[in-house]
C-alpha cells in the first residue's frame, strides 16, 4: 500500500501527516436475467450492479502450453477492515446486498463534513454526498481514497475483461489505526490480517452460493501455482493472499530492541501459511525488527519520520549508499504540523545529501524470517524495503538459487530490475496512467525479453495511493465503447452500477471494474506490445510461484569439512581456526592476519563436481579475491574472481569443475583488518 514516489502531495495536519503514513445467512436471491452459460449466475441478488460484459471467458492456454491473462500483483480487497475499520467506507460484499455494501462511513453522513481522511487526502473541506448506491454521485473515484472500489461485481468485470491472478494483499497499521479518530475495532495488526483472511474465503463462498454451491463460482482462493493454474485454464480468477502491514507477527523495534523473537517468527509464518498466505511483505513504512524500510519523499516523509519516532523512539538513520541503489530522497522538507507533536527539545535530524541510503537494512531477525519464507516455498515482497536491506535478501536469495522474490508496485529501486529477472522472480508496475505505465514498460521492455517473461501490474486498489486520472474525451485515441478485451472473446461497454455510468475517457480509473477500460487505454496509448507482454502476466508470476515451491536447498559440501588457511587471527577469548567457516554456524568465523595475501582451503573428502561457491564475509572483507579449485591439493586452477568486492553475501557461480579441494584466495583487502568470512559454502547445483 503506498502512493508511488512520482506523485506529490499537499501540506497536511499532523493527524493527516500520520494517517497517510500507510499510508449467508440471507443468501442471494434468484435473478430475472439469469441464464445458462457457466459465467452467469443462476442466483444474483436483486438489484445489484450491471457487469456490462457479454461473451464467454477465455479458457484453456496457449499453443505452448501457458496460461494466458493478467496479473495484479497488488491488491487491498479487504482494505475496509484495516486500520480500526472505518478508514475506508464501504465493503466489497454483503449478504444483505449492494445497498448495504457501497454505503459510506456513518460519520460522513450528511454532507461528508467529518470525512477527514477525504479532505486530507484529497484537498478541501472533505465535503461530499456520502450516498453510494444508488446514485455514486460523488465516488467511487480515482483521486476517492477512502471509498470501497473492490466491491465484488466490478472485481467480476475485470476477471471477465482478462484477468486471471489477483493477489489480495491483506493490509493495515497500527499506528494510523492509533490516532484515526474513528474505529470500531482493535488495532492490533494480526487481528486484523486474520479478520480479512476470514473474509476473502466468506467472499468466496458468497460468489460460489450465486453459482450453485462450493467450488462453482469464478473467485478461487489457491494455495499453490498448480491450483491456480488449474483454476486460470478452467477461465475463472485465481486469487493469492498476500501480506502488507508494519509489524508482522508483533515484530515492532523500540528504541532499537526488537519486540519479537524467532520463535514469534516461526509461529506467525506458519499461521499465515496455515490461512493460505504466500507472499509477503517484511517491512513498510517503519523500520521494524527485521528491516530498514525505503524511505518516503518531501513532507511526507518527514511526517513518516516523526510517526516513526513516536511509535519506536527512533528516527530513521541514513548512510552513504554502497552502490547505484539509493532510498528515496529524504530531508529539508519541513512537516510543521507532525513536528509539532514531537517531545521539547526533540527535532527531525538533518541529513547529508551524499548519505541517503537507509543505515538500517536486513537485521538478524529479518535474515531469519527471510530463510523462514524459503523453508515454506513463500515470495517476498521486496517492495517498501531500503535497498541495504533489499541487496541483502537478494544476496540470500541468490546463494541459495531461491526465485520466491516479487516487485509488485514499483517500489523498489529499479536498478534491481535485472537481478530479480535473473533470480527468476516477477516484477509488476503500479497503476499509472496510460502515458507514464507505457514510458516505463518500455524501459524495461529489452529485460523482458533477454529473460523471456511477461508483465504485471499492481493496482493497489483500497490502498490509499491514488489511481489514474481521466485523460478527457478530447484526448487523442479515447476508448470508444463498446471494445473487445485483449483475447477477443468479451465486448465490454460502460459499465453501470445502479444510476451511475462509468467511462475511463473522463472518470478515470474509479473503481476495480474499469480495469479492462485502463488496459484498453494503455493498448491505444502505448501500443499493443505492452498490452501483449500484460497478457503474459499470469504465465510468469505463475512461474516465478511454481519455481518457489519446487526449489530444493543444494547440500552444502563444505559443512564439516576439513579447513585450513594461510593464517588464523590469534584471539585469548576466542577461536577464528578455519574451521569456524563451515561449521554451520554464522555467529562463528574465520579471521585471518592483518595482510593481503590470505587463503582459506577446504578439503571436500573426495573429487566432486563444483557449480558454485558462497562467502558470507564479515566487515573484514576482500576486494579482490579469487575462487580457486584443485583435485589434489596442489595444482590450482582459478574459476571466478571479482576486483570488485564490497563485502556481504556473494556467490560465485561457474561451469561444473572436478574439485576436492576449494580455495578462496584473497588479493586485496577492502579493510584496514584481514579477510572473515562466517561461512563458505560449496555446492554442486
Amino acid at each position: 500500500m503506498t502512493r508511488p514516489p512520482l506523485h506529490r502531495r499537499r501540506p497536511l495536519t499532523v493527524l493527516s501527516l500520520l494517517l497517510v503514513v500507510m499510508a449467508m445467512a440471507l443468501g442471494p436471491t434468484p435473478s430475472s436475467a439469469a441464464g445458462a452459460n457457466w459465467w452467469d449466475p443462476t442466483a444474483r441478488p436483486a438489484p445489484d450492479s450491471r457487469i456490462d460484459v457479454t461473451g464467454e471467458p477465455f479458457k484453456g492456454t496457449n499453443s505452448q502450453g501457458e496460461v494466458r491473462g493478467f496479473v495484479d500483483a497488488h491488491n487491498h480487497i479487504m482494505a475496509n477492515e484495516a486500520f480500526g475499520g472505518r478508514l475506508i467506507c464501504g465493503k466489497p460484499f454483503s449478504k444483505t446486498g449492494v445497498a448495504d455494501a457501497l454505503k459510506d462511513c456513518p460519520e460522513h453522513y450528511p454532507d461528508g463534513s467529518l470525512a477527514i481522511f477525504d479532505f486530507i487526502t484529497n484537498g478541501g473541506d472533505g465535503k461530499h454526498d456520502p450516498d453510494g448506491w444508488p446514485t455514486f454521485r460523488d465516488w467511487p473515484a480515482h483521486d476517492s481514497l477512502t471509498h470501497q472500489q473492490n466491491y465484488y461485481a466490478w472485481v467480476e468485470r475485470a476477471w471477465r475483461g482478462g484477468q486471471r491472478v489477483l493477489v489480495n494483499d491483506l493490509v493495515t497499521n497500527g499506528v494510523i489505526c492509533s490516532v484515526y479518530p474513528f474505529k470500531d475495532r482493535s488495532c492490533d495488526e494480526m487481528t486484523s490480517i486474520r479478520l480479512q483472511a476470514k473474509l476473502t474465503y466468506d467472499m468466496q463462498d458468497y460468489i460460489d452460493a450465486m453459482y450453485g454451491g462450493p467450488g462453482k463460482g469464478w473467485f478461487r482462493i489457491v494455495t499453490d501455482s498448480a491450483q491456480a493454474r488449474e483454476v486460470a485454464q478452467q477461465g475463472k480468477l485465481a486469487v493469492v493472499l498476500g501480506v502488507e502491514t508494519s509489524e508482522p507477527f508483533g515484530c515492532k523495534q523500540v528504541l532499537d530492541i526488537a519486540q519479537c523473537d524467532r520463535a514469534d517468527i516461526d509461529a506467525g509464518l506458519d499461521e499465515l501459511y496455515d490461512l493460505g498466505v504466500r507472499s509477503m511483505f517484511l517491512c513498510h513504512k517503519f523500520d521494524n525488527a527485521l528491516c530498514g524500510v525505503r524511505f518516503d519523499e518531501g513532507g511526507l516523509g518527514t511526517a513518516i519520520n516523526v510517526g516513526q519516532f513516536l511509535s519506536t523512539g527512533t528516527f530513521w538513520q541514513t548512510e552513504k549508499c554502497a552502490g547505484p541503489q539509493h532510498d528515496n530522497p529524504i530531508g529539508g522538507a519541513a512537516a510543521p504540523g507532525a513536528e509539532k507533536e514531537l517531545p521539547a527539545g526533540v527535532d527531525v535530524p538533518s541529513y547529508d545529501e551524499d548519505a541517503q541510503c537507509n543505515k538500517r537494512g536486513l537485521t538478524d531477525l529479518g535474515e531469519y524470517a527471510v530463510r523462514g519464507l524459503m523453508k515454506r516455498k513463500m515470495m517476498l515482497e521486496i517492495d517498501h524495503m531500503g535497498v541495504k536491506a533489499t541487496g541483502r535478501a537478494l544476496d540470500i536469495f541468490e546463494a541459495e538459487s531461491y526465485p520466491g522474490v516479487i516487485s509488485s508496485h514499483s517500489w523498489m529501486d529499479l536498478n534491481w530490475t535485472e537481478r530479480v529477472y535473473r533470480l527468476g522472480g516477477f516484477i509488476a508496475q503500479y497503476m499509472h496512467g496510460s502515458e507514464e505505465f507505457g514510458a516505463e514498460a518500455a524501459r524495461t521492455k529489452a529485460l523482458r525479453d533477454k529473460y523471456d517473461v511477461g508483465y504485471g501490474y499492481g493496482t493497489d486498489m483500497n490502498g490509499v495511493g491514488g489511481w489514474p486520472a481521466p485523460r478527457g474525451a478530447d484526448a487523442p485515441n479515447p476508448v470508444e465503447y463498446p471494445f473487445r478485451s485483449t483475447d477477443g472473446t468479451a465486448v465490454l461497454d460502460r459499465q453501470t452500477t445502479g444510476q451511475r455510468t462509468w467511462d475511463i475517457n473522463t472518470d478515470g480509473a474509479a473503481h476495480y471494474g474499469l480495469v479492462p477500460d485502463w488496459i484498453e487505454d494503455i493498448r491505444l496509448v502505448a501500443g499493443q506490445g505492452v498490452v501483449d507482454d500484460l497478457f503474459r502476466g499470469a504465465e510468469s508470476y505463475l512461474d516465478t510461484w511454481g519455481a518457489a515451491e519446487r526449489h530444493q536447498a543444494g547440500a552444502n559440501l563444505a559443512e564439516g569439512a576439513p579447513a585450513s588457511a594461510s593464517s588464523s587471527e590469534s584471539s585469548v577469548f576466542t577461536s577464528y581456526a578455519p574451521g569456524r567457516a563451515v561449521d554451520g554456524d554464522t555467529d562463528t568465523r574465520w579471521a585471518s592476519d592483518w595482510s593481503d595475501d590470505q587463503w582459506l582451503r577446504v578439503d571436500l573428502g573426495s573429487t566432486r563436481t563444483v557449480r558454485r561457491v558462497t562467502l558470507d564475509w564479515e566487515r573484514a572483507y576482500a576486494k579482490s579475491y579469487r575462487v580457486e579449485v584443485s583435485t589434489n591439493g596442489t595444482d590450482w586452477q582459478s574459476v571466478w574472481s571479482t576486483t570488485a568486492g564490497d563485502g556481504g553475501l556473494d556467490t560465485a557461480r561457474f561451469s561444473g569443475v572436478p574439485a576436492r579441494y576449494v580455495r578462496v584466495h584473497g588479493l586485496d583487502r577492502g579493510t584496514d583488518w584481514g579477510y572473515s568470512l562466517y561461512e563458505v559454502g560449496v555446492h554442486s547445483s
